[in-house]
């Protein structure tokens, strides 16, 4: 999994008014929390924040907060409802020995045999949620669609990663290809013909 450096100064605990100030000089409020550590309140300036917050892909974010580093995770966004602004962030602290759950992005290969026939693709699920150590993470996952016939699906339950285990429910569809009008008035002139 590919990391993104970020650095970020510490700041006390603030009112709405300081809230407020932050944002205006183009920073970002953010939290790091874990387990067995205080929470750890900083701001990043809003601009750097982008490259991790506007891209599909997860990160391991190395935080640097004024010297001192740490290893986390995105758990949580706060976005302004009309604006393209991020208003507050929240991190995650985590070690390479524990499994860390995280989003990962779905990408497709091959081609359908189903779509070959004249069905429709769609792929339902852009991203899944998995749990492994740091170094099993991958970028994103790759899921083989050339043997995914016509009114077929691949469920979550239907995958497995060496070094992962799925979180996402195993009914929820990743993608699937259904029959469309043309290829069902196809398959009825072929019985007909017969």
């Amino acid at each position: 999994m590919q990391h993104f450096e970020l650095k970020g100064q510490l700041r006390q605990v603030g009112n709405k008014a300081v809230i407020k100030a932050f944002r205006r000089q183009g920073l970002v409020p953010c939290n790091l929390y874990g387990a067995g550590m205080e929470n750890i309140l900083f701001t990043v300036n809003a601009k750097e924040l982008k490259g991790l917050t506007n891209t599909p892909y997860s990160h391991i974010v190395d935080l640097n907060l004024d010297g001192k580093k740490y290893t986390a995770i995105l758990h949580e966004l706060q976005f302004h409802p009309v604006e393209d602004l991020c208003l507050h962030v929240d991190f995650l602290s985590v070690s390479e020995d524990k499994p860390i759950s995280i989003n990962v992005p779905v990408k497709v290969s091959g081609h359908s045999k189903g779509v070959q026939l004249g069905g429709k693709f769609t792929q339902n699920s852009r991203s899944i949620r998995i749990s492994g150590l740091m170094k099993n993470l991958p970028d994103d996952v790759t899921v083989d669609i050339s043997d995914l016939g016509l009114d077929k699906k691949i469920k979550a339950g239907d995958l497995s990663f060496p070094g992962l285990q799925i979180l996402t429910d195993k009914d929820a569809v990743i993608c699937s290809v259904r029959a469309t009008r043309n290829t069902a008035a196809a398959a009825t002139e072929e019985a007909a013909a017969e």
